[in-house]
């Protein structure tokens, strides 16, 4: 029985067993709650995107929210409909998680950050709180993302012509990216390079090497024992 305080869940969606509501929780049409879900207090689960006249984004949503088994979504976090969230995987107190988002599994949202629209987020990813995640960005698995940081998609910063495609940034596996650093459109982060903090990336960074300072610039190599093997 789902008696949890102010709760609202539409009569269209879907509700796994054993799923625990926190107080004052808004569940919107259509959305899909897997078994074991847990979610906080205040959480928006569904809820439509509102977008500017000169968005970029595609305007409908045909799919509906998705959280898989066993995942957790934080008080007063917000996951709008189109979004998928994969199994085990933490969407933590006031995070902002939009339309088409994919987060695959076991993967932590830290408090306060935003997944834009139409970003794809692999699997055991650590985001911590108050990072950015730009729309059209792909983040690879064991990715560390660091508070702060943030990634960006508009070299032209809005004075571009209608209908300009976007480039998020790309972060292959288990690269790492420290407290505070910028990312400019469109550059990759290689399989476990690491970015210092503070940094402001401007080109792409090769697999495996440690770039620091504004602009980022390339002062080592990752040594073997710090490769992701070494800690799993």
């Amino acid at each position: 029985m789902i008696d949890a305080p102010g709760l609202v869940i539409s009569p269209t969606a879907q509700v796994g067993a054993g799923v625990s509501f926190g107080a004052h929780v808004v569940v919107h049409d259509g959305v899909v709650i897997g078994d074991g879900v847990v979610i906080g207090d205040g959480a928006v689960l569904g809820k439509a995107p509102v977008l500017a006249r000169r968005s970029t984004a595609p305007r409908e949503v045909s799919d509906p929210l998705v959280i898989e088994a066993g995942a957790v979504i934080g008080t007063q976090a917000i996951v709008f409909a189109g979004a998928r969230i994969g199994a085990g995987t933490i969407i933590a107190d006031q995070a902002f998680v939009r339309e088409r988002a994919q987060i695959g599994p076991d993967t932590v949202v830290g408090r306060a950050s935003g997944i834009d629209n139409d970003v794809t987020i692999g699997a055991r990813v650590r985001i911590q709180s108050q990072a950015y995640v730009t729309a059209y960005s792909v983040i690879e698995d064991d990715v560390f993302f660091g508070p702060c940081a943030m990634t960006t998609n508009d070299d032209t910063m809005a004075r571009h012509p209608k209908g300009m495609p976007l480039h998020g940034a790309t972060l292959r596996r288990a690269c790492r990216i420290g407290g505070g650093a910028v990312l400019v459109p469109g550059v990759e982060i290689g399989e476990e390079a690491f970015v210092a903090a503070g940094a402001v990336v401007t080109a792409n960074v090769p697999a495996r090497k440690v770039v620091m300072g504004v602009p980022a610039r390339l002062v080592r190599d990752v040594p073997d024992e710090d490769l992701l093997e070494r800690w799993a």
